[in-house]
């Protein structure tokens, strides 16, 4: 059940890097590079916060795709 990501997408067109964006959010740049990574699914509450900054929804940058059986 993997989550994919479009943050690094979002985060170059803002033209900032992940440590700014991780003051922004109110996490670390490790934390934000994880996520890009995807090795870290963030909770609702970073990924509102993520989407809120880079003004798009939730959806635009993060998918979830189901397995299939």
């Amino acid at each position: 059940m993997p989550l994919y990501n479009r943050l690094k997408e979002h985060r170059a067109k803002l033209g900032i890097n992940q440590t700014d964006l991780g003051k922004m959010a109110g996490v670390s740049r490790q934390t934000i590079s994880l996520i890009e990574r995807g090795d870290y699914s963030p909770s609702v509450s970073l990924a509102l916060k993520l989407s809120k900054i880079c003004q798009v929804t939730v959806e635009d940058i993060f998918t979830y795709e189901e397995d299939e059986l």
